[in-house]
């Protein structure tokens, strides 16, 4: 037997396998400071409330971070679990930002499909779903309403079974 004709044990959900208004959650993640340095360095989003502690005309107190950065926490918690092998492409993203998120926080987040609608090719479908992000104090910190493109479920023959080794 090869490797490859062992199972998978971390794949994503087929679209098949989605149900509208079904609710799930992710993992907690704190944001750390070395987060913070890391993702203004390499996005360049070195914009002064975010490399300046004790900027003086900060609106938000604190240690605040890029709302793209908690976006991508979540997706990175997402493309682990739920769209690992089966997410195809990123056809849209609606985000709004609800609260602050600074350095320290923890966040989380729930996810609701709201639409899965097969595509001509029977084997993929376009999925939109609700993702609501929230701190350690379960207050509402993003939103965000994504389409993508998902995998279906591969046609099983009698053959593509689970086998004794």
């Amino acid at each position: 037997m090869t490797d490859k004709n062992l199972p998978l044990i971390a794949r994503g959900l087929y679209w098949q396998e989605l149900r509208l208004g079904a609710l799930g959650r992710t993992f907690r993640r704190t944001v750390t400071e070395s987060d913070l340095v890391n993702f203004i360095s390499v996005t360049g989003m070195l914009e002064a409330i975010f490399i300046d502690v004790e900027y003086p005309d900060a609106a938000i107190p604190g240690r605040v971070v890029p709302a793209a950065l908690t976006q991508g926490f979540i997706e990175g918690m997402l493309f682990q679990t739920i769209i690992q092998g089966t997410g195809l492409a990123l056809l849209e993203v609606a985000t709004k930002a609800h609260g602050p998120v600074r350095v320290g926080d923890s966040v989380w987040a729930t996810i609701n499909t709201l639409e899965v609608k097969p595509t001509s090719k029977h084997d993929r479908a376009i999925v939109t779903s609700d993702v609501k992000v929230f701190n350690q104090r379960d207050e509402l910190v993003l939103g965000y309403v994504v389409k993508r493109l998902m995998a279906g479920r591969p046609e099983i023959t009698a053959d593509d079974g689970l086998r004794a080794v």
